[in-house]
């Protein structure tokens, strides 16, 4: 009897590490989000990162979190930086690394609760002089057996937070 209880513990054990074998090391989170205003407009909203604090529920998960910047907002180079006491928001930092009127790439680096590196971006796209389609997607690239966790959990949370995020930003810009 003993032995088979082992045998099933080894095997609730062993399971995680398996699965995490067939897991995507690498996956993207994109959503999409019509914005009933110019591109210019939406990109020159979204590529100021001190906006997110009207924006991002990450942001605003922490009432109190004033997130730093530095260097010269809006453009290549500039970092926010935020550190919060909520463990739900955490430590860490965003860099914009490139920037053309139809894109915004962010590094990403978390110092805290875990430390990790990714990558994201805003994608603006004129669907008409008047509308722009905004695609924000996130990148990750966790490392085994890191994957299933992330792959499971984090990636379906990161795409409901994406769609609240697009939403925000659709009623800031549209006045609604």
């Amino acid at each position: 009897m003993l032995k088979k209880i082992l045998i099933g513990v080894a095997i609730l054990i062993a399971l995680p590490f398996v699965l995490a074998i067939f897991i995507p090391r690498q996956y993207t989170v994109s959503v999409s989000e019509t914005i009933n205003k110019p591109a210019n407009e939406v990109y020159d909203y979204m590529r100021i990162l001190n906006n997110q604090q009207q924006w991002s529920e990450w942001v605003k998960a922490d009432l109190n979190l004033k997130p730093d910047i530095i260097g010269n907002d809006g453009t290549i180079g500039a970092i926010q930086h935020w550190n919060s006491k909520n463990d739900n928001v955490g430590e860490g930092e965003q860099e914009i690394m490139a920037l053309s009127p139809d894109r915004m790439d962010i590094d990403l680096r978390f110092k805290r609760p875990f430390e990790g590196h990714s990558k994201a971006a805003n994608i603006f796209k004129a669907s008409s002089p008047t509308e722009t389609m905004l695609t924000m997607e996130f990148y990750a690239n966790e490392s085994y057996p890191m994957n299933l966790p992330s792959y499971l959990f984090g990636k379906p949370m990161i795409e409901k937070t994406q769609k609240k995020n697009l939403a925000n930003v659709k009623a800031i810009l549209e006045g609604k």
